[in-house]
C-alpha cells in the first residue's frame, strides 16, 4: 500500500507541471494539455484523500471531474479549429479575438 503522502507529492508535481505548461507556453494546444495535467493532480488528490479517509465520495468527485475534462477538450478542441480557419495560428499571443 503506497503512503498518502507519496500521493499527494506526485499529485503536486503534476499539478505544478501543468501550472508551468499554462505559464510559458504559447501553444494553444500545449496549454490545453497543461490543464489536463492540472485535472489529473487534483483527480490524484481527491483520490488520495479518499483512500486515506475510506470514503468513496473522492472517486465521485474524480469521476466527474474526468467528464468535465473530456467535455472541455472536446469544445477547446472545436473552438481552437474553428480560430485556426480564420487566423491561421495557434499561438496565444497571435489569437486575438478582439480585432478583425
Amino acid at each position: 500500500m503506497v503512503p498518502t503522502g507519496y500521493v499527494l507529492v506526485l499529485a503536486a508535481v503534476l499539478f505544478l507541471l501543468g501550472l508551468v505548461g499554462v505559464v510559458l507556453r504559447r501553444n494553444v494546444i500545449i496549454v490545453m494539455m497543461s490543464v489536463e495535467l492540472m485535472l489529473n493532480g487534483v483527480n490524484m488528490t481527491l483520490i488520495g484523500f479518499a483512500r486515506a479517509r475510506g470514503e468513496m465520495f473522492g472517486q465521485a468527485f474524480s469521476f466527474m471531474i474526468i467528464a468535465l475534462a473530456a467535455a472541455e477538450a472536446a469544445v477547446g478542441l472545436a473552438i481552437l479549429v474553428a480560430i485556426f480557419r480564420t487566423r491561421r495560428t495557434v499561438n496565444v499571443d497571435e489569437i486575438s479575438l478582439m480585432r478583425h
